[in-house]
């Protein structure tokens, strides 16, 4: 097990059950283990409403229409994991799913209606039905954070503190977690660093999109949930499979960190993607075109890139007219406006960036991490349902449908509170001096197309960044950021083909035979990746369509 540096908790807090994260995965889990008599104490590292869940823009996608059914979105999702989905993990979600969505809608969520009251149901890449429940249009994120957000505040067993950063897990002398040291930015009685503890801990942390130059994620998104669990000697998966958006709006060579995003749902509706010559390149690449599963859109976009030496491609909207888009997306019209595009008479200018991570801290069916007392829910886990690249608004669902699981496992099983030390820690640390070149050289090694050669450019890169950091947020960050970023490229290194959202330009094939397998990676104590491979038995009709 290894440490972040930093000084001995000043200050704690005790609660039945700690939770990092407050997206729909973290706020969900709150809700759920509540309704099993604990007591909570949820941390965010921001504020409460300002994770990754607020950014969706597309929907939640779950079988809830009459002509549509749990097997046909399982076959959907099957398809899109590229052959590594676990099929049990599929069908949990797809046949719970619903209810979840039913339960979120009873917390307060108002979806988009028809008239009639009934669901607006939409489509998006990858589906053969519309299952995609939406609010607002194309703010379902912020109306599902809003719901949430309330549901908990109105709750006096779930205890927030804000601004605050998980930096380790705490371990009783049995290995089981018993709560986490953070650090809260800020003023007041809990100002620095301090321990929560509880003998059950739920990482709900979200996805590493920070990794990379651009990406759709907050600034928050710097993969502390992987690799606080990493530290600690848990085990994580599929790391490689990082999903890039192929359609984010593309604002100059120079822009950095978050980017806006444009829907998947906008090429749903029917928009094209046109190079800059103005020919639409995705007929032909696959039957769905412009609906083909993401990691094939991105890379198509990627190459045309490549092949013209353009920055971006054109996005084509023009067709739907002013009020498809001031009803539909009007948040995307909001964005795209304060940028100075008007899509509703303009094409707009789009390129592939980092967008959400199929792998994280390995999990099994009801979100239990290798580590007693440890869970994981949303984005930064691994529960097998994504596979190589994630089915278009599953990611929601997911969050929903695993914390109940969660908080279902709490309701018959006993966690026993012991004894923790709380002293200071001296783990290496990365100074945030070295973000900028970690994230460029991730971006342009080993992004939406990789090859041995590139790879191995970006970890000679990482290698040479001193262990010269200060115990601060801005060196934490860059620490754990550093930390994934290794394993994803020693994942990326080792799994010689191409599948799903990890693309090999020196193995450019799927390769059943020798890499049906997951990557699952662990940090020795001297800090070195250790990955062994797990077999994933082939289930459903999963070849690309």
């Amino acid at each position: 097990m290894s440490t972040l540096r930093a000084p001995a908790p000043g200050w704690s807090v005790e609660a039945d059950a700690i939770i990092v994260g407050s997206g729909v995965a973290g706020l969900t889990s709150a809700l759920q283990v509540r309704r099993t008599g604990r007591r909570v104490v949820l941390i965010t590292k921001s504020k409460v409403e300002e994770g990754s869940t607020r950014w969706a823009q597309g929907g939640i996608a779950a079988a809830l229409a009459d002509d549509d059914s749990p097997d046909e979105h399982l076959q959907d999702t099957l398809v899109a994991g590229a052959g590594l989905c676990d099929v049990a993990a599929v069908r949990a979600l797809v046949t719970e799913g619903p209810d979840a969505v039913r339960a979120l809608i009873a917390w307060g969520a108002a979806f988009d209606r028809h008239p009639d009251g009934a669901l607006s149901l939409t489509r998006e890449g990858g589906h053969l039905r519309d299952r995609i429940a939406h609010a607002g249009g194309d703010a379902t994120g912020a109306e599902v954070s809003r719901a949430l957000v309330a549901a908990v505040a109105q709750d006096p067993g779930i205890e927030l503190i804000e601004d605050a950063l998980a930096l380790d897990l705490l371990r009783d002398s049995t290995g089981a977690a018993q709560g986490v040291s953070l650090h809260v930015m800020g003023q007041g009685t809990r100002d620095g660093v301090g321990a929560a503890l509880a003998p059950i801990v739920i990482l709900a942390t979200g996805g590493f999109g920070q990794v990379f130059a651009q990406t759709t994620n907050p600034a928050v998104a710097t993969g502390d949930g992987v690799a606080l669990a990493l530290r600690a000697g848990a085990e994580v998966a599929d790391l490689e499979f990082v999903q890039f958006h192929p359609t984010v709006l593309w604002l100059g060579p120079k822009a950095r960190g978050q980017q806006p995003l444009v829907s998947e749902a906008v090429r749903g509706e029917g928009a094209f993607l046109r190079d800059l010559d103005g020919e639409r390149f995705m007929v032909g690449v696959h039957p769905l075109a412009e609906l083909a599963p993401r990691d094939v859109v991105s890379r198509a976009i990627k190459r045309r890139m490549m092949e013209t030496g353009a920055p971006h491609v054109w996005l084509d909207g023009r067709e739907f007219g002013a009020q498809t888009w001031q009803a539909r997306f009007p948040t995307i019209l909001a964005s795209c406006r304060s940028h100075g595009i008007d899509p509703i008479a303009e094409l707009i200018p789009v390129a592939p960036a980092s967008h959400y991570v199929s792998g994280g801290v390995l999990t099994d069916l009801d979100g239990r991490a290798s580590i007693p007392g440890l869970f994981a829910c949303g984005e930064v886990a691994c529960t097998g349902v994504h596979g190589a690249n994630r089915l278009a608004s599953n990611s929601l669902l997911e969050g929903l449908v695993f914390a109940a699981r969660i908080g279902r496992v709490l309701e018959s099983e006993n966690f026993e509170v012991r004894p923790v030390a709380l002293t200071a820690q001296d783990g290496p640390l990365i100074s945030h001096r070295h973000m900028r070149r970690m994230q460029q050289t991730m971006t342009d090694e080993a992004s939406v197309i990789r090859s041995g050669p590139s790879l191995t450019r970006a970890r000679s890169v990482l290698e040479e960044f001193p262990d010269a950091g200060q115990p601060s947020t801005e060196d934490w960050e860059t620490t754990n950021l550093h930390t994934v970023a290794r394993v994803l490229i020693d994942h990326a290194l080792v799994r010689e083909e191409t599948r799903g959202s990890h693309w090999r330009e020196d193995y450019p094939d799927r390769d059943d035979e020798r890499w049906r397998v997951r990557l699952v990676s662990r940090l020795t104590p001297d800090g070195d990746v250790v990955v062994r491979r797990e077999t994933v038995t082939a289930g459903g009709h999963d070849d690309a369509r």
